[in-house]
């Protein structure tokens, strides 16, 4: 298993490598990086001149694109292209403010959606089962943002009929948080709808997943060889069927965590959280190639270990897969 982790490993470096290199071909071309520098009318045209020769904007964007890969390896992914400072500590601070939205989104939307598939299988054409589909088309249907904005709404009304404030609507802290304990009990106070905002797409989908597989997997063979040998339901149902019925439900989740790793920008942008998808959208809008470069390279991070996960984790749940 450790060769084939370490295989794909190295298949994924010049993927990654590959699309680096088109993205900063296409942004190069795309704009004028200075063009916030020459809307200041205290720049003159040889401050601009002295800066575009100082980053070497000149030169052909291969050459461009060697010099920022040589940064890399000695850490920091460089600087801005019009501030000294470097981009890895501000990447470091919006990367941990989007790794705590989605890990505990994903957590929370995977052990809701398992179990609501599981009881739905079991208990197909029950109320239940047609209550949990109903609510997860429901789910499917309903955008992000606007299912954010109605939680806002909500929680905005609340407060004006009672005055008490049950959750922030924006924000990822108090103004003073403080510190240990206190501070992440604020942190979780904060993250509550933006989470909620986040699952709710996801519940609805892997259950759906779950209870399709669930379903797939009861109705075979060994499963009914089981139930002839006399083993006790709740052994065959956790041992034998959610085990391979998780298997496509688990594929989806991990694609699913390196995609929400770039995609949570609209719920950031709602909740006005700093993390890596607001942070993206303000560089792209400035035309920066630098600080895009180094959020790609940390997303297709990301997306790469996610994937390995998921492979990795067919083999424990299918025992009949291995690594060659």
């Amino acid at each position: 298993m450790l060769n084939y982790a370490l295989r794909r490993l190295l298949i994924t470096i010049p993927i990654l490598i590959l699309s680096t290199f088109l993205t900063f071909g296409f942004v190069s071309s795309v704009g004028d990086p200075l063009a916030d520098l020459r809307a200041q009318p205290n720049i003159t045209q040889e401050q601009i001149d002295r800066v575009r020769e100082m980053r070497g904007l000149d030169d052909p964007f291969p050459v461009q694109y060697i010099r920022w890969l040589e940064q890399i390896p000695g850490g920091g992914f460089g600087e801005y292209l019009l501030s000294p400072r470097p981009i890895w500590p501000d990447l470091q601070r919006v990367m941990g403010n989007t790794l705590q939205l989605v890990v505990a989104a994903e957590l929370i939307a995977f052990v809701v959606a398992v179990a609501l598939g599981v009881l739905s299988a079991k208990r197909q054409y029950s109320v239940f089962d047609y209550s949990t589909t109903t609510l997860s088309f429901i789910g499917f249907s309903m955008p992000s943002f606007w299912f954010a904005l109605i939680l806002q709404v909500i929680v905005v009304r609340i407060y004006f009929a009672t005055g008490v404030r049950v959750f922030p609507i924006a924000n990822l802290s108090s103004a003073n948080p403080g510190t240990g304990l206190a501070f992440w009990l604020d942190r979780a106070h904060h993250l509550v709808l933006p989470v909620a905002s986040l699952a709710i797409f996801s519940v609805a989908s892997y259950s759906r997943y779950m209870r399709a597989s669930m379903l797939e997997v009861m109705s075979s063979d060994y499963i009914r060889t089981a139930r002839a040998k006399g083993l006790p339901e709740r052994k065959i149902t956790t041992r034998h069927i959610m085990r391979n019925a998780l298997i496509p439900t688990v594929t989806v989740a991990a694609l699913s965590f390196g995609t929400l790793i770039s995609g949570a920008i609209v719920i950031e942008t709602v909740f006005g959280l700093d993390g890596m998808g607001r942070y993206f959208i303000n560089y792209l809008g400035r035309r920066d190639p630098y600080p895009i470069m180094a959020w790609l390279v940390i997303v297709g991070f990301f997306l790469m270990v996610a994937n390995l996960v998921a492979d990795l984790l067919y083999g424990y749940l299918d025992p009949r897969i291995r690594y060659e």
